[in-house]
């Protein structure tokens, strides 16, 4: 059994796979101070809710945006599991040619999900992850990784918005009725839900116009579900391409 682990700024996301098949997958905050003893155990309390054991992990990779948490799941697969977990970064195979002026600035979540949408849509594509920030990768024609967006994501902006304006509520993110809000509340959450989507929709545009192709292009991320909908070029959503992107890199370097 297989286990992907994607560690993001905000909540690390987990799986199992046996074969081709996802068979569970959990969320949990992450705690940038947690050890590998920490990670060990709600590792194994969490399989254990599925009557897996951490014996049963033959295999594992794991991604990370958060740079102290890598070597402690790292660690934690040495001691527990009883082997090397693989870590997306330089050195490992990805099959995908990286055409960006720094290669080794690429994080591993972009570039995870790059190879996955490629997989998934061919070339050229784009994945868009709606996370801490709102994540573009762009794949060329070749399959080629190309470069892409980064810009502040919907909770970052949320929270900004209410904590620099003294009288402005916090919400829930619901889509609004309209786009001209009757109420503070209905405006703040047309200004998130659909102000975002008209992000999406122009920057997926500019990336099209600038590729030269209707680029096929696909959401992920936990926010996703709450933009997508008041969208118009996105045009699917796979909540675990990530996962499914690390199972790919995991067969390239096993």
């Amino acid at each position: 059994m297989l286990l992907v682990v994607d560690v993001g700024n905000t909540q690390t996301h987990f799986g199992t796979y046996e074969g081709d098949e996802l068979v569970e997958h959990w969320r949990f905050a992450s705690d940038r101070e947690s050890t590998a003893d920490e990670l060990g155990a709600a590792l194994r309390n969490l399989l254990e809710l599925r009557d897996v054991s951490l014996a049963d992990l033959s295999a594992s990779i794991v991604s990370s945006t958060v740079p102290q948490l890598e070597p402690e799941w790292v660690s934690m697969a040495e001691r527990y599991l009883g082997h090397r977990m693989l870590a997306v970064g330089p050195g490992l195979k990805t099959g995908m040619p990286i055409r960006i002026d720094n290669p080794r600035e690429l994080g591993a979540d972009r570039l995870v999900n790059a190879v996955a949408a490629h997989d998934r849509l061919g070339g050229p594509c784009i994945s868009v992850d709606f996370g801490t920030a709102v994540n573009y990768d762009v794949v060329s024609p070749d399959g080629d990784y190309l470069g892409g967006v980064i810009a502040p994501g919907v909770e970052i902006s949320l929270d900004a918005l209410t904590s620099r304006g003294a009288k402005l509520p916090r919400i829930d993110l619901v889509a609004p009725r309209a786009a001209i809000g009757k109420g503070t509340v209905e405006a703040i959450r047309s200004g998130i839900i659909f102000g975002f989507a008209a992000q999406v929709d122009g920057m997926v545009a500019r990336i099209r116009d600038e590729l030269g192709a209707d680029a096929p292009t696909i959401a992920t991320g936990g926010l996703a579900r709450h933009i997508v909908p008041h969208t118009q070029t996105i045009d699917e959503i796979d909540d675990f391409l990530t996962l499914r992107g690390l199972k790919l890199l995991h067969e390239h370097n096993a």
